[in-house]
């Protein structure tokens, strides 16, 4: 089925259709998994670059699973997924051209297809729609980060994380440091005050530029911002969302918090095309957590720049670099196998669903995505921004018609004349 260039959903008809075509798929706890049934059926809904490796990482960690259906927007990337996946998966991958799906509805035929779990990869701002759709029709989830692009997006992800809870369904998220045994010792001993009280952090994401995809003839505006959607605001969340999470992650992480305002310096210093959207290129923001404690958290993305990517704890005792090792009073360095993590977090949401284990990695994720709102807002807006006025914004970024059509590009936000909205 291919109706990207006629299909057009507006938003209230996109959470509408959401809830009715899952709730009408599956009674809450129909999936009992035991020895006698170990095969377990995954959907892989977004089947770009980090759907495909998604799918290749689940299908590494665990026996006895399958690649049962697939669905995209666009059909060349269903094409050039499918192509890589019957290569990596062979007998695993059980994919028809039944259970093939394309377009602006594709992730609700998946849901419907029979799966038992689904990987959830599409960008950034339809995470909340299709988290909310998974856990009406029952599924298990795997589920990339970020988890939303704003205010309103995080209020709708905690909420389906309390309806996942009461379903006893598993989720897990792409924010695999959680899942690496590595920083797993670390952040214990951290924990258990091998540092002592811990004092600042420390989060880094520098690097050189990422892809981008030039316009072809016949593109629509919607077509073109969702094929580069680095680049958008309303599709990614900007670097200090998409990418910086992970190490704010890390930090909330290590305090057991998530930071409550922030004061940021960033901009769009070298990547000012057109090409580029619009987006930052850079962000050093300062986080503030209820106990004084302070992150620096800085993310570049220019070429020909230092690259640094990595978390530092800072404590009364010691410091804890990368989070593989500790200096001070007790030192410690991570020796022993390191298992790609990758593949750990789906080896551990398979191991929960068989086992009967309830895990929700959703409202720890959701509040790492909604630290990085904050810190975008308090960039974009040259304003202290605080944890209460990010999460109450009532401003959804996505379009009111998901259409392939025209869709003008936002303004670049600019700090000291942007309004925190």
């Amino acid at each position: 089925m291919n109706e990207r260039d006629t299909t057009m959903m507006t938003r209230r008809d996109f959470m509408k259709k959401t809830a009715v075509t899952s709730a009408a798929m599956v009674a809450p706890g129909a999936f009992a998994f035991t020895q006698d049934q170990p095969t377990l059926k995954v959907g892989l809904i977004g089947c770009g670059g980090r759907g495909t490796g998604a799918a290749v990482n689940c299908f590494r960690s665990s026996p006895g699973v399958v690649l049962w259906a697939m669905g995209d927007l666009f059909e060349d990337h269903m094409t050039n997924s499918q192509n890589q996946l019957r290569d990596n998966l062979k007998d695993a991958f059980q994919v028809t051209k039944e259970r093939t799906f394309v377009g602006w509805d594709a992730y609700q035929h998946v849901l419907a297809s029979g799966i038992d779990y689904v990987i959830l990869a599409t960008p950034p701002t339809f995470r909340p729609q299709h988290l909310a759709a998974c856990v009406e029709a029952g599924k298990h989830i795997f589920t990339e980060k970020p988890v939303a692009v704003d205010g309103p997006g995080i209020r709708a992800v905690l909420a389906t994380a309390k309806k996942a809870d009461e379903k006893k369904l598993c989720i897990i998220s792409g924010t695999q440091r959680h899942h690496d045994v590595a920083y797993n010792q670390c952040m214990d001993l951290i924990h258990n005050g091998a540092i002592g009280e811990i004092t600042a952090c420390y989060a880094y994401w520098n690097q050189g530029g990422l892809w981008s995809i030039p316009r072809q003839p016949g593109w629509s505006d919607m077509e073109w911002q969702l094929r580069n959607w680095l680049y958008f605001t309303w599709i990614s969340g900007d670097i200090i969302v998409e990418q910086h999470i992970h190490n704010q992650d890390v930090c909330n992480w290590a305090m057991q918090a998530h930071p409550v305002k922030a004061t940021s310096l960033a901009g769009r210093q070298v990547r000012v095309d057109p090409a580029y959207g619009m987006v930052f290129d850079h962000f050093a923001t300062e986080f503030e957590y209820e106990n004084g404690v302070k992150m620096l958290s800085m993310c570049r993305q220019i070429d020909g720049t230092a690259v640094r990517v990595s978390e530092q704890i800072v404590g009364t005792k010691g410091v804890s670099n990368a989070n593989t090792s500790i200096k001070g009073e007790k030192p410690w360095r991570f020796d022993g196998d390191r298992p790609d993590p990758y593949v750990l977090e789906h080896k551990h949401l398979i191991e929960h669903i068989r086992g009967g284990k309830h895990v929700n990695e959703l409202v720890r994720v959701a509040e790492s995505t909604m630290t990085a709102i904050m810190g975008r807002m308090a960039g974009y807006t040259g304003q202290e921004v605080t944890w209460e006025q990010a999460l109450a914004s009532e401003v959804s970024l996505m379009p009111e018609k998901l259409e392939f059509g025209p869709l003008p590009v936002a303004p670049v936000a600019m700090p000291g004349q942007t309004k925190l909205m």
